[in-house]
């Protein structure tokens, strides 16, 4: 046995009800071997150049009316995330984000309201986490109408941890479960295999997927972009938007001195080059994670690299539990779904608006959606209000106090204030907002302890309490 399928063998823990596959196995061996030999998974400044010209999506509709591809679309959600950081422990697809619903009720009615207009059979399948599966099959089950002839999810893989200082399985008695950790979102592919889905999929009539967060309400399906691929041969397509300030962490887009479209991360960038990762200004397009794959393709590619789709190494150092930097440091091995830009041939991408892309990963976001500035279409789709003039709204809650989604309920109970007219809000302190309050232009409320705003309030410009 080779060391790295020992690896999986000498780990004394694992998932209870799910042995890692042939296919999950030879994925991990492919990286862990990379690892053994040196390999850092730095994307440097020297093999790459910035991308700047692209089509657009408005140029693709003008091409590509036809519907017909929609009818062999599967929506696939990336449903394995537990909004740690905004203090929950439940899926983050199951936190409430409008008018009484969550993320997954309004993905299961955007679904829906996609069969309705386009006479198409749709399913909706999530990837779960070992963590998110019960409870959001649940959410699901309450939603009859979306059963379809393929099953309502799948499950992403987990995979060792490795020491940092001599390359085997990290073990940790006391909390085996931090001996494992899951191998990032590129393992849709692993686990579209493994599971079995890709086949049943291919084997009822599906071609594309449009693949996207859970929590990225603006991810709806346009048909242009499956007749786009359709007519052009194209296996793979990454939505990107137009890169800010606000994303310069992100993954951005570039090109490869092979030719080769090519993401990457801030994980692949090498330390002393995060200035030039960070310019918008050259690295222009960031990769929403919106991407449209040829289900053909995935299955093609497996069989030309022994069962797995061969994404490009990202090496995390964290340190064995997260909470504690007395813990070994330990290599998580990883890739980005994203990356497969690289891999399939003749991979493509579309500039497309940024109202694609409105993910909620702090509690900033989620007051924004909370509020008037967002509203839910007829069809289901988070949209921004047309009374709203400015279109960027920064909203900046002081972390001590609103960090968690339930910090930020008990300081708005009765719900986010109007921000129709808001440019900037700024919150520092420990404030409690009352009803019916309505914030203008650029706000900064700042409090010293305790404090209130009163029902009614209009907020404009500093205000200290």
């Amino acid at each position: 046995m080779s060391k790295s399928s020992s690896v999986f063998a000498s780990s004394r823990s694992g998932p209870s009800d799910h042995l890692p596959s042939t296919t999950v196995i030879a994925s991990f061996r492919r990286h862990w071997e990379q690892l053994a030999a040196g390999e850092t998974g730095l994307l440097p400044e020297s093999r790459i150049e910035p991308v700047f010209d692209l089509p657009d999506l408005e140029s693709i509709r003008g091409l590509h009316g036809d519907r017909a591809a929609m009818q062999a679309l599967v929506v696939v959600k990336l449903n394995g995330g537990l909004g740690t950081s905004m203090g929950m422990t439940k899926a983050k697809s199951l936190l409430v984000v409008k008018d009484g619903l969550t993320f997954l009720d309004i993905v299961a009615n955007q679904v829906v309201a996609l069969r309705r207009e386009y006479e198409a059979r749709i399913p909706l399948v999530l990837m779960n986490s070992f963590r998110t599966r019960e409870d959001s099959l649940e959410v699901l089950r309450r939603h009859a109408e979306i059963a379809s002839d393929v099953p309502a999810d799948f499950v992403q893989s987990k995979v060792p941890k490795i020491r940092v200082d001599d390359l085997t399985p990290a073990e940790w008695p006391a909390a085996p479960e931090l001996e494992w950790c899951p191998p990032g979102h590129g393992d849709l592919y692993t686990a579209l295999l493994a599971s079995g889905m890709l086949e049943r999929l291919l084997d009822r009539g599906y071609r594309w997927a449009f693949v996207s967060n859970s929590d990225n309400l603006g991810a709806v399906p346009d048909p242009a972009i499956p007749a786009w691929m359709d007519t052009e041969g194209i296996p793979f397509v990454m939505e990107v938007a137009a890169r800010t300030q606000a994303d310069r962490k992100g993954g951005h887009l570039a090109r490869h001195e092979d030719g080769r479209l090519v993401l990457r991360e801030i994980a692949q960038c090498p330390p002393d080059e995060s200035e030039a990762f960070s310019d918008v200004e050259r690295y222009c397009y960031f990769n929403t994670n919106n991407l449209w794959v040829d289900l053909q393709a995935v299955a093609r590619e497996s069989e030309l690299r022994d069962g797995v789709v061969d994404l490009p190494l990202i090496r995390n150092v964290k340190h064995l539990d997260p909470t504690d930097p007395s813990t070994p440091e330990v290599y998580q091995l990883e890739t980005a779904m994203g990356a497969a830009i690289s891999v399939f041939e003749g991979a493509r991408a579309v500039a497309v608006p940024r109202e694609r892309f409105a993910p909620v990963k702090t509690t900033n976001d989620l007051l924004k959606i909370w509020s008037d500035i967002y509203a839910l279409s007829d069809d289901w789709r988070l949209v921004a209000c047309p009374e709203r003039a400015v279109p960027d709204l920064v909203v900046d809650l002081d972390a001590k106090h609103y960090r968690m989604v339930d910090d930020l309920s008990a300081r708005f109970p009765e719900g986010a204030p109007s921000l129709l007219g808001c440019t900037s809000l700024k919150v520092d302190g420990d404030i409690t907002f009352g009803a019916r309050v309505r914030a203008q232009g650029d706000v900064v409320v700042t409090a010293s302890g305790a404090a209130k705003v009163g029902d009614d309030t209009v907020l404009s410009g500093p205000l200290v309490l």
